[in-house]
């Protein structure tokens, strides 16, 4: 994930400051995210939960990234498609529907684990629950930047 970022940020940075914010957003997602889940080149404790604290920064950070997306790029990219193309208004259209799907998931991570209280003994379901959003965002961010391609690609002088 953190190498299909940097490619992102390279291919695209310095195109649209919405973006480049957003992309941030994204890779401060992903370091705390190799932080809860003992990705290197961080380790895992021992089979224990992070801190109450590391899971709330960790969820308001996805919150913020899902918002973002959802209140600033999306608009943005959908806007741009709308004006210059067909094809990638109808691209735009059969990603976003996908791409809001996995805010569900984030979400219910959320809900389920930023202002509770988790005990030692529920690590598996944690670290599973992490793990599957994990490859829920892998494949969010996949749809994303196959939208700022689009938006880059077609419509660049637009942005």
């Amino acid at each position: 994930m953190l190498s299909r970022l940097e490619s992102t940020q390279a291919q695209y940075g310095g195109t649209s400051k919405v973006i480049d914010n957003w992309l941030e957003e994204r890779q401060e997602w992903l370091v705390r995210y190799c932080q809860l889940a003992g990705l290197p080149p961080f380790e895992k404790k021992n089979q224990t939960l992070p801190e109450q604290t590391e899971v709330q920064a960790f969820c308001q950070i996805m919150l913020d990234y899902l918002s973002a997306g959802h209140f600033e790029v999306y608009d943005q990219i959908v806007a741009k498609c709308e004006i210059h193309g067909g094809e990638s208004l109808q691209l735009a259209r059969s990603l976003t529907p996908k791409i809001s799907a996995s805010t569900d998931t984030a979400v219910s991570f959320n809900d389920k684990y930023a202002d509770s209280q988790i005990s030692d003994d529920d690590y598996e379901r944690f670290d599973a629950d992490l793990s599957k959003l994990g490859q829920i965002m892998e494949e969010r961010f996949e749809f994303e930047d196959e939208l700022i391609h689009t938006l880059h690609t077609k419509h660049a002088e637009t942005i």
